[in-house]
């Protein structure tokens, strides 16, 4: 608990903030069955809309994660908190689909602000020893608020579909205003720097290509398949739950935040033992078999405590890969901490898009086939990195 309240909380504010930024991204989810009804939305539009969250938060993503290490990351957290505030009451205000749109990018650009700036700061306060426990437990906040953010928005729905948006630009709102009189600089003046390398000046697309001969793009790898399971599997769920069993708003939040709630404490009581006992590549190759069983097993379990059990196996399994994955990529990273934290970002929304549009895609042609290529996928990856790793101890 010491590593949470040591400089003035700053930790446990991180978390918060983080918490409210990945939550965000999911309010929309249970409320898109009436969305749907309501404007005629076919799945793939569902899909686009969930996407263009992840779309300005890929492209700006590099870009928060080097000004986070030219201006300090305190600057960069608040101006993003401010952002996705006003892009919530914006969505809660749109009587269009292209006001919902706006308020997705506009929130996607103040995430892509908030993530570099966490992850950073959070390198910045905690010693090598301590920094799979200090990404741990913003990671665990991130899970939590991914998966929990559908929960309350199917809570707070049942007072008015606009209600989880007002309650969000307000609540970020305010944390943003505390995070700018708590929050301190974890930077000081002297450790500011421009970023000179020829890599940091150019483009995203240029960026990821050029990754490709880093040591830690493999995790960067990991990251993007992360991001493509956990989109793939919750842009439709609250569809393919109302479709296929019938479950209702409340169904549909009580199955997601139980999953939410537990994965997270199997996360904080396991992962750092695992890691200890294991060491992060292990953790990844473990969480990637119980992801890809478990993706394919909820196509198979029909009662109400059968689905909730497999979810939270779901949500165990991306718990426990997202910290294992950010604490090879903090420990490789050195001094341009911000600058991976951003690919970190870029990655995960990447694979966030391709999963949100696919998953919507793919359940206007089936149920099934999102979960059959988000579990495909998380398997095809273990095996990629066993088979890669049995090359290189045998060259």
């Amino acid at each position: 608990m010491n590593l949470l309240f040591r400089n003035k909380g700053a930790l446990a504010l991180l978390m918060v903030n983080i918490f409210l930024a990945m939550a965000a991204y999911g309010l929309v989810v249970p409320v898109m069955p009436t969305l749907m009804r309501n404007l005629g939305l076919t799945g793939a539009s569902v899909g686009y809309l969930t996407a263009a969250y992840a779309v300005t938060q890929l492209l700006f993503s590099p870009w928060g994660g080097r000004l986070g290490d030219t201006i300090g990351r305190k600057k960069i957290i608040v101006v993003g908190l401010a952002m996705l505030a006003v892009s919530e009451a914006i969505f809660g205000f749109s009587s269009s689909i292209y006001m919902l749109f706006l308020s997705r990018l506009l929130g996607g650009v103040g995430v892509a602000f908030i993530f570099p700036g966490v992850m950073a700061f959070t390198a910045d306060i905690t010693t090598e020893n301590e920094r799979a426990k200090g990404i741990g437990y913003i990671s665990a906040a991130m899970s939590t608020g991914f998966i929990i953010g559908p929960g309350l928005g199917g809570f707070l729905a049942e007072y008015g579909i606009r209600v989880p948006f007002y309650v969000a630009a307000a609540v970020v709102g305010f944390v943003a205003l505390l995070s700018v009189i708590v929050l301190p600089e974890s930077m000081k003046k002297a450790d500011l720097i421009e970023p000179r390398l020829p890599l940091e000046r150019e483009g995203f697309i240029r960026q990821i290509w050029q990754s490709r001969k880093a040591s830690y793009f493999v995790t960067l790898v990991v990251l993007l398949v992360l991001g493509f399971g956990l989109s793939n599997f919750e842009t439709v769920f609250g569809l393919y739950l109302d479709a296929k069993h019938q479950f209702g708003p409340n169904d549909i939040a009580f199955v997601l935040t139980i999953g939410a709630i537990v994965g997270v404490i199997i996360q904080i009581g396991l992962l750092d033992l695992l890691v200890k006992r294991l060491g992060e590549m292990k953790v990844m190759y473990l969480s990637l078999a119980l992801g890809g069983v478990s993706i394919f097993a909820i196509l198979f379990v029909h009662s109400y405590w059968a689905i909730t059990i497999v979810t939270i196996f779901i949500f165990a399994s991306f718990d426990l890969i997202r910290p294992a994955a950010s604490s090879l990529l903090s420990k490789a990273a050195g001094e341009r901490q911000g600058y991976v934290a951003g690919l970190n970002s870029t990655f995960t929304s990447l694979g966030t898009i391709i999963g949100s549009v696919a998953a919507g895609i793919l359940y206007d042609v089936s149920l099934s086939l999102p979960y059959i290529a988000a579990g495909a996928t998380f398997l095809i990856c273990l095996v990629g990195l066993r088979l890669r790793q049995g090359i290189k101890q045998s060259a």
